[in-house]
């Protein structure tokens, strides 16, 4: 029609990477983050990533509104593998290097940790190197504390595969995680996993596997909306998954989550309003599920929980004011938890109020491990026991500590 506007049909951005008729040609973090990097100049798009073995030295970062989009579990990041070395000098809050024992295997644009006997949890640096000078390492981020070379300061190049930091909307689909977790130093979840999000948005990591990081297979870290879907997190030395630090509205639906190093699940300080559904968590060396400071307001539907090392679900004890209220744990089906010591199929610890426990099948099937079915510490107040079955406990169905 004459005058008409027409809005042609835009197909998104799309950057292919890996083979020879790739956009970008290589099977190593480099080539993955030039494509990564060229589709956020273009104001976001995808990423596609040939099947093949890519080599990840330094954590592949992320921005708004991309999407890496691998071609099954053909695609593979595989994390380098990795070295370590002592600092010989003090290194320093604010400061941008190390100087190093030894700077054997490290080199310009590999990611790194730094860290010292007395740091934990948000206490460890993490950078990229951009130079090597003899002894002398340097890197892109300022070191956030004092490390001290007197007490076992080390610099290693554990990094996250994957990681999104302050972003929103990015994406991770279809595609495979080796983290070569025997080859590399130990990196505790706060600051990095097999994939890593920090104060992010509206993102989704669906149909990935994740296997053998050393440290969490997926962390979650001061994020709002982030969904997990239909991932198999396996073998990684620590946490399965850690939903943790003020996540609020998390989703994690239909995954499997097995032979975890610690917790299969692990819900860390003010996790919120989370969905956790649909899961299958089991034969982890540690709880299948560990909830506590100030979670509150999740529900638990449909998991099945099953063989872990200690308790199907437990509740870490609080004090009032910092308890874990207000979850609700519906439908699960929660079996045969608990190794040598005295297994729980839910225990609940501390001072909790609000606590829905409605529809559950929670037994010990002759394994002799779920020993006790629903423990209930004497702090816990206003809970709520409706429709649930519960059988073959040696030490019974529902204790209270007079029981014990």
């Amino acid at each position: 029609m004459s005058g008409a506007i027409v809005d042609p049909l835009q197909m998104p951005n799309t950057i292919t990477v890996g083979g020879s008729e790739a956009d970008i040609q290589g099977y190593h973090s480099r080539a993955l983050q030039m494509a990564v990097d060229a589709a956020r100049a273009r104001g976001g798009g995808v990423v596609r990533i040939d099947k093949g073995v890519f080599d990840i030295s330094s954590p592949l970062r992320l921005y708004d509104h991309v999407a890496l989009v691998g071609a099954g579990e053909g695609t593979i990041l595989r994390k380098s593998d990795g070295y370590r070395s002592k600092f010989v000098v003090d290194a320093d809050y604010g400061e941008l290097k190390v100087v190093a024992v030894s700077s054997h295997g490290f080199e310009a644009g590999m990611g790194i940790q730094i860290y010292d006997a007395n740091s934990t949890d948000w206490l460890i640096s993490t950078a990229v190197i951009t130079a090597v000078e003899d002894h002398v390492i340097h890197f892109d981020k300022h070191l956030i504390q004092d490390y001290s070379s007197d007490q076992n300061g080390v610099l290693s190049s554990a990094c996250s595969v994957i990681e999104g930091i302050q972003v929103e909307g990015a994406e991770i689909r279809n595609l495979a995680i080796d983290g070569n977790g025997g080859n590399n130093d130990r990196m505790n979840g706060c600051r990095g996993g097999g994939i890593y999000f920090h104060k992010a948005k509206n993102c989704v990591v669906e149909d990935v596997k994740i296997a053998n990081f050393n440290g969490d297979g997926v962390s979650l870290q001061i994020v709002e909306d982030m969904t997990v879907k239909n991932c198999e997190i396996k073998g990684c030395l620590n946490y399965g998954l850690h939903p943790g630090t003020g996540a609020l509205r998390a989703v994690v639906e239909g995954c499997d989550v097995h032979d975890n190093g610690s917790d299969g699940m692990y819900v860390c300080w003010r996790v919120r309003r989370g969905w956790f559904v649909n899961n299958r968590i089991y034969r982890n060396g540690g709880n299948g599920v560990n909830i506590g400071h100030k979670d509150e307001g999740n529900v638990f539907a449909d998991n099945h929980v099953f063989e872990n090392g200690n308790c199907g679900i437990h509740v870490r004890a609080e004090k009032e004011s910092n308890g874990s209220h207000r979850n609700k744990y519906l439908r699960n089906l929660i079996e045969n938890n608990g190794n040598n010591d005295r297994g729980f199929g839910i225990l609940i610890r501390g001072i909790t109020t609000g606590t829905v426990i409605e529809g559950n099948t929670i037994r010990d099937t002759g394994a002799g491990r779920q020993k006790v079915g629903i423990f209930l510490d004497e702090g816990v107040s206003d809970t709520q026991l409706r429709g649930n079955r519960l059988s073959g406990h040696s030490e019974g169905d529902l204790s209270t500590p007079r029981h014990l």
